[in-house]
This record gives C-alpha cells, structure tokens and sequence, in this order.
C-alpha cells in the first residue's frame, strides 16, 4: 500500500474515532441503533425454532445452481499459468505452443492484454473489494510466488488447462523476502486496522509488569493458513450491450461490482453481479484476479466465459491468514489479578495488501486489568496478499493470550477457569465503556458442569493403557458488528404473501432461513408465505457478509422495513377501518393483518386493507440506522470451550474425542442453524490446532503443499463429539436481541487444545500445529 493511501486510511481513522467518542458520550437514548424493538412486541412462534434450512431440499436435488453451474450459449473455459519465482520479471514468455493446442481461443498475457486498472484494495472505500492492488497482467513484474502471468480461453477446461501448461515464461530474478526472519530483518512497522494503529496502550504496563506479584511470559507461533473452501472460487460471465454479467462465488456482491467497475472504467450499474449460493467463503471470496482476468478474456473474445479455479489456484492466487509470531506477558497481584496485560508481536504481510493479522483484538476486552500494551508490527514479504480468514486476529490471537492464562494458572496454582472468573472485566477494559450483555460467568460456570471439568487431574497423571489424558479450556470471544448500508425491501400481495429483498448472501449460514423465519414473525405469516431474494448487487442494501454482522444488518433492515410497511397499510386504511386513528406504534401484527394493542377486536387482515384500496400490492424499502450501538457500548459474544485430548505415549500421536462449548452470542434465532455454526467453527479451530499449516519454500516462496492431498484439514474420523450450549439471553440493544455466531466457533479452541495437551502430557506447545514430532 502506498504513503498516500496509508495516510488517507489514517485521517479516516481519525474521523471515525471522533465519531465513536461523540456516540460515547452522548446519551443512550439518542445514539443510532440502539434497538429497543428486539423480535417486535408480539411472538408468532417462528424465531427460536430449530427449522432446517429452506435451501437444504435444493442442494439435495442439485437444484441450487452454483457460480461454476451457469453455462450460457457458446461459453468458453479459462485457465491460468502462475509465476515460479518470488521477485523479478519475465524477459521472455513463449506461448507458441498453447496457441497451437487443441481447443484454444484466446492466450493472453502482459504483451497482449487489454489495459486495466488495479483492483480497489478492499477497506480502502466503502465499496472497494480487492484482495490486492498489484497491476493485472499489464507489465512484466512478478510480485509474487504464484501471480498469474497468462490466461488461455479454450472450448473445454481440460484443453484450457493442457495449453496453459505449455506456456513458458524466462524470468530476471530480483532478491526476495520470503521469511518472517528476513522481513524483520529489513524493518517492521505498526499495522493499521480498520484505519486505525494496531497499538494501545493504557496506564503504565512495563511498570505495573514490574511490580507485580506474579510475573508470566512467552512466544507463540501460528502459521499460514490457506483458505479450503468447499466450492473453489468461480465465476461465469458475459457482455451483454457494453454491461458485464457475473455469476460469482462472492460474499459481497455489491463490492465486487463497484470494484470490477472501477478496473474497467464502467458505472457500478453496468456491472450485475449475482451470487445466490456460496460453498463456504470464510473471508476469501470477495474480489480477486481471476474475475478480472476472466471478464477480460471475455470482452477480448466476445464469449461467455467460466473461470473455476482448481485448488492449487486458489492457493496461488487467493490469500489466506498470515503467520504470527506473540509475545504475551502478564503480572497479576497475590490474588492472581491482572494488574498488567500485554500482548505483541510480528505479522507478515504484502506491500500490496492492507490487513495485517490482528491477533490483539481478543485482548481488547478479554479481563479487567489494571494496565495494557498491544501492538501488532508488521514485516513486509514478497508473498500473496494474506486476506481476512474466519475470525482475523481473534482466531490465533486467542491462541497466545489463552495458553498464556493458562501457563500462568499452572505456575501460582490457581484452576484455570476460577483465574478466568476472577479477571472477569466489569466494563470494557480498553475503552471503559458498559457491557451491553455479558454472561462469561455463566458460559464458564454452565460449561464446565456439563463437561466434567472436576475431573481434571495433575499434569501427565491420567493414563489410559498407551493414551495420556487431559483436559483443557479457553475463552471464546468475538465482537459484536453492524455494518452501515443495511437496507431491506419488503412486498405484500392481497393474497397474504411477502417477499423481502436485500443484496445478502448464503454461504451455508441459513441466512435465508432465519431471516424468513423473522419476517414471519414480524408479519404474523406463515414461512411458507414468505420468499427471501438474496445474492444480487440490483436489491437494495450494502451487506457484505463477513464479520459476523450479517444477520444484525439484514435484520436491523427488516425491521425498519415492517415499521414502515405497517404505517403505510395503516394509511390505506382509511377511516373505514377498524383501525382508523391508529398508530404504528398502536398496533401490533397478528393472523396476517394488523390489530390494535390495547383492543385485539380492532383488526383488519392485510388482503382486506389492499382489497378496500383498491391495491394487489404494496412495497417499502427500509434503511437501518448507522450502527451506533457498538459505539456506545462494549459489545461481544463470548464462549468458554472445553477439551479432552489423548496423546499416545508412544507415537505422539493426538486425538481429541470431546469438546464442549458454552457461548453467550444473545438470542438464538435459530437453534438448529446457529450449533451447525458453532461445531462448523470449532471444527475449523481442531484443524489449525492439529494440522492446519501452509508450508513455503524460503528459497522461492512457493507454497509447497497446495493441494488437500498436503495441506491436512479434519475429515470424519478427526471430528469429535462436539456438545454446544446457549445462554439465549437477548441483548438489550442489538437488532432482534441478537449477536454474531459465525466466528467465534474457532476462537479459543486451539488454545484449549493445546492446554488439554499440556494436562495429559506435561509438554507445553506454543508452536502451532500440535504435530507428533513436537510431543515426542
């Protein structure tokens, strides 16, 4: 990233700071967002219900239709060639061979090339979606192990990806930095976060660290990690009139047109992007090459074209979470009391993209402490733009601080979870702001009960024929969000069915489940009279699905857009009607149409209001406030996680049978949806506890194991019972009472793993994955 967009991302983090300290201060009643209105005034049975995901049924019959699954008329297939060396330049590419291949339509490369501009680097404008900022294709510079350097078009994927294989490229060779070692050794810098210093600081850490009674330090280290989605990034597009249409593996439909419209000089409303099912996306799967490069070749050879990236291009094009190497010191009185917390260290990251690791967020708000030091520095590599992956900085983060809680517990003899309980914070230690809602006691309290925690033994005492037993915990915690640009749009027929709409999307989540589920409710209307539109830049509203925050988006949208249906049905009524002289706020939903409050016998059913008018339908659209809610309270779901882990004392070898998660994320609004959540997140953290790591050469920096055949992630038999446990306590001020579920699964869980190992075995691994080699 250059000086000039570094210093424009720090004066809007200056300006978003002075806002957050207006909301602040001001009282609770004027800030933006703080919902008083949580699942309406009335409860039709709909929220709360275990129901099964609408979508399910289409999936099962192959009848949900993925990005790579359109195959307009006369379509051609893409395939890409990537760079063999970290740094240089290519001095000769010959492409003769793939030009002669069967099948080829089109070779293009940095000699032939349409002229494009970068990709807007995502956070730097409320639209701009690119994983990096690097040119495409338009020069001879290699920035990375992995770049694209050509593209062949050919009527079939496989003829597509033999003529890419005979592409050959000769290259100038520049002097690389691929090691954290050698970026540190080149000069690190502070990270910026969301526009802000990845660096606070509060009372007077070194010296408290000092004086304190008990003193505890250490390193921890995470690896890359690479994304695996299940559906590899696609997409399958066209030109149509001077417009591009994609059908795309997106999370954020209204960024990617923006942005793909900007790299090709069109108005975002020339751009349609549509995305209405997702196989997982966990942060990757916004804007990168492939789809620039694709719609390229696509103008260039007046074809539909389909881009489906095999694994190893994903892994070479798309980026995954940087390594970490934290450091994390703490000092508590006799008592075991926090008097210092600080957590820093080094991240790796590309000049060309903008999110460093954020591993000190869980920090932020995790125990009451007396004094604070965070800082993320970061060393600057020539490598693939790392990207934001389930959880950024909370996901590993989590691992540094909770096995440092726990190292400590061990050394002043204190049970782990009574350490957590007594550190428990009573307002945001950071900011000093009110909790909106926080029920850790009762997640450490009710989890530890239900797992069996009394059971914990001495370190390397427990022993079951070869198997060494133990068990271990961590605290889970992720933030509450709402983006700003949520909107809604909500129509009602006179034959008692509605159809709301929002540019959202479904990746796996039930995004369309539980939000018909909440507009059933809202509506007083069977499930079966709602349909839900998702997944298209042409429906109202900005959501990006990512940071937990979609359900509270789409939901605070949805009952902005009620409020607003219910005063204009109230207009079209009339004087005639039984609820002439009304209000909205005097009435409430109930049997498909709208009654008085005080009165249940002043009713009218929607189809008769829409009859009398004269009307067969009626439409709104509803804009949520500006989330101040986050601003004016600390706001967070958090979890306790519980593990038993069993480390054979000959081989080394680690399984983990059990886990028990007890998460206080607000009301569930969908219990069935939200635990498949839960366990797909812990899943997600056994892996990079366990096996999860992205191997590279120093020598080049090419990922050696991109494939899944190397890059080891849990499979069936790696799985273990996993029991989840919700409070199910509303919070007061968040849309529908509500809070995000998707990320915090995998928070804390490599961290209790490791802890659990460290029980059975007496052998404390800060270094993840927790491979065999480091047990022997």
């Amino acid at each position: 990233m250059n000086p000039i967009e570094s210093a424009r991302q720090a004066a809007q983090g200056l300006v978003q700071a002075a806002v957050e300290k207006a909301i602040q201060l001001a009282p609770a009643s004027w800030v933006p967002g703080a919902w008083n209105d949580p699942v309406g005034r009335q409860q039709h049975g709909h929220v709360g219900q275990p129901v099964s995901r609408i979508d399910g049924p289409l999936k099962v019959r192959g009848a949900a239709k993925f990005a790579a699954e359109f195959a307009p008329e006369n379509m051609a297939h893409a395939a890409l060639t990537f760079a063999t060396i970290a740094r240089g330049r290519i001095t000769a590419i010959d492409t003769s061979a793939a030009q002669g291949a069967p099948g080829v339509v089109l070779v293009m490369t940095h000699e032939n090339a349409p002229r494009l501009k970068p990709m807007p680097l995502f956070m730097t404008a409320g639209k701009a979606g690119g994983g990096d900022d690097l040119p495409i294709l338009q020069d001879a510079e290699v920035h990375y192990n992995g770049q694209p350097i050509a593209l062949v078009l050919a009527e079939t994927l496989e003829q597509a990806e033999h003529a890419a294989s005979l592409i050959k490229a000769t290259y100038e060779i520049d002097e690389a930095v691929t090691t954290l070692e050698a970026g540190k050794a080149r000069g690190t810098h502070t990270g910026v976060v969301f526009g802000q210093p990845a660096h606070v600081e509060v009372g007077k850490p070194e010296d408290e660290l000092a004086a304190a009674r008990h003193r505890f330090e250490a390193t921890y280290t995470t690896p890359r990690h690479n994304h695996n989605a299940i559906e590899p990034h696609a997409v399958t597009l066209y030109w149509r009139d001077g417009e591009l249409h994609m059908h795309d593996a997106v999370q954020a439909v209204n960024h990617v047109a923006w942005s793909v419209g900007n790299v090709f000089g069109l108005d975002e409303d020339k751009v349609h992007v549509t995305s209405p099912y997702v196989g997982g996306g966990f942060g990757s799967k916004v804007l990168w090459s492939h789809q620039i490069l694709a719609a390229a070749a696509a103008r260039e050879s007046g074809r539909p074209v389909r881009m489906n990236l095999s694994r190893e291009g994903v892994y070479r094009t798309v980026g995954g979470r940087a390594l970490t190497e934290q450091t994390v010191a703490l000092g508590t009185d006799a008592e075991g009391r926090l008097q210092a917390l600080q957590h820093t260290g080094t991240v790796i990251m590309s000049a060309h993209n903008a999110l460093p690791e954020p591993f000190i967020l869980s920090a932020q708000s995790s125990y009451a402490t007396k004094s604070m030091l965070l800082d993320v520095q970061v060393a600057t590599l020539d490598m693939l733009a790392n990207t934001f992956m389930r959880a950024p900085g909370e996901a590993v983060g989590s691992f540094g601080l909770e096995s440092a809680m726990d190292e400590l517990a061990e050394q002043i003899g204190v049970d782990p979870v009574e350490l957590r309980i007594r550190n428990e914070p009573e307002k945001d230690p950071m900011k000093g702001l009110p909790f909106s809602s926080r029920e850790v006691v009762w997640c450490w309290r009710t989890g530890a009960e239900r797992f069996g925690w009394d059971k914990r033994q001495a370190p390397g005492s427990r022993r079951e024929g070869e198997w060494l037993v133990g068990l271990g915990c961590a605290m889970a915690g992720y933030p509450y969000q709402r983006m700003p640009g949520g909107a809604a749009g909500i129509k009602l027929t006179a034959d008692g069915r509605a159809h709301v709409s929002v540019a959202a999307h479904e990746m796996g989540m039930g995004t369309s489940t539980v939000h018909t589920q909440i507009l059933a409710d809202r509506l007083a209307l069977p499930m079966d009279a709602i349909e839900f539109s998702y997944g298209d830049n042409s429906l109202p509203g900005v959501v990006l699905a990512g940071g937990s925050q979609q359900t509270a988006s789409v939901g605070s949208a949805i009952i902005v857009a009620t409020r607003e249906l219910v005063e204009e049905l109230l207009q079209l009524a009339g004087n005639d009607s039984p609820l002439a002289g009304l209000s909205a706020d005097e009435v409430g939903t109930t049997h498909g149409g709208l009654a008085s409050l005080s009165d249940p016998q002043r009713y009218e059913s929607y189809a008769s209001i829409l009859s009398r008018a004269g009307r067969f339908e009626i439409s709104v659209v509803g804009q949520a406030p500006m989330p101040g809610e986050g601003m004016h309270w600390s706001m967070h779901s958090h979890g306790a996680v519980f593990v038993e882990a069993r480390v054979n004392a000959v081989t080394g070898e680690v399984r983990v049978p059990r886990i028990t998660g007890a998460y206080d994320c607000g009301r569930i609004l969908n219990p069935k949806t939200a635990t498949s959540q839960l366990r797909g997140g812990i899943i997600m953290g056994l892996g990079a506890a366990l096996m999860e790591e992205t191997q590279v050469d120093p020598r080049n920096g090419r990922i050696m194991n991109a494939s899944l055949s190397e890059y080891h992630l849990p499979v069936h038999l790696d799985v273990p019972e996993i029991e989840v446990i919700f409070s199910d306590i509303p919070d007061p001020v968040s849309p529908m009472g509500a809070r995000g579920i998707g990320e915090i699964g995998i928070t804390g869980v490599s961290a209790a793993v490791a802890n659990a190992v460290y029980n059975a075995t007496g052998k404390r691994v800060r270094d993840l994955p927790i491979t065999l080699d480091k047990l022997l």
